[in-house]
This record gives C-alpha cells, sequence and structure tokens, in this order.
C-alpha cells in the first residue's frame, strides 16, 4: 500500500507538496498502481509441453513393456496395475522434488493406460460372464 496524505486541518488551505482531496481514501489494490509490494515467486521448473510430452512417451513405454509381461487377460491387467502403481508413485515424486510438468504427462499415460486395461477386463467379463481377475 502506498501512503496517503492526511486532510489538513483546516480544509480550505491546502499545502503545496501535500495535494490533498476532501474524498481520497486508500486504494483498494484491485487496480495496482505501482509495482507489487512482494517479490514475485518463479518456480525452478515450470510446466511445459515438451516436458508434459518427454513424461507422456516414458511412461507409455513403461506400461508397453510391463503389457507384454502379461499372457492373458489377468496377468496383463494385474500387470498394467503394478505398472500404473509404480510410474504414479514416480509421478508424486517428480511433483515433490522434480519437474511437475513430466509428472503430469506421467500421470496423464498412467490414467489412459489404466482406462485400456479396465475396459480389456469388462470386455472379457461381459463375454464369458467371469470375473476375470480373480
Amino acid at each position: 500500500m502506498t501512503w496517503q496524505p492526511a486532510l489538513p486541518a483546516d480544509p480550505t488551505r491546502v499545502a503545496p507538496e501535500q495535494h490533498a482531496h476532501p474524498g481520497s481514501r486508500t486504494p483498494s489494490g484491485l487496480f495496482p498502481s505501482g509495482p507489487p509490494s512482494r517479490p514475485t515467486w518463479r518456480e525452478p521448473h515450470p510446466v511445459t509441453g515438451a516436458a508434459v510430452a518427454s513424461g507422456a512417451a516414458v511412461t507409455a513405454a513403461w506400461l508397453v513393456l510391463f503389457a507384454l509381461l502379461g499372457r492373458d487377460v489377468p496377468t496383463y491387467a494385474w500387470w498394467t496395475i503394478v505398472a500404473g502403481g509404480l510410474a504414479w508413485l514416480a509421478a508424486l515424486a517428480l511433483v515433490r522434488f522434480g519437474d511437475r510438468g513430466v509428472a503430469t504427462g506421467v500421470a496423464i499415460v498412467t490414467a489412459g493406460g489404466w482406462s485400456v486395461a479396465a475396459a480389456v477386463v469388462a470386455v472379457k467379463w461381459a463375454t464369458t460372464g467371469d470375473w476375470p481377475l480373480w
């Protein structure tokens, strides 16, 4: 906030250096008139498209490698669940200590991979009438 001059004792007489107006008041701050009174914090790793894309690409490869370990629907689904859980742990660590853009890509692709696995399980369940994960 900037300092506002006080009203003079005699409203008919204003000193030339004060320039006070009878209806003046402290501004609300909605429309700032000068630089901020506090320093602006800048994050060390801003989210960029390249970081999100790299996290997405690495996570897609991670999920594909784990999915290839499965030889049928139940093992594919369980490997995808395990790989996604490990990827989300890595994303949580990246959010806290690393690059949030990469963590965003990891989280988005992991959610997509889990959705594909859920759809495969649902189709298998609908066609056979038997829950495939137990």
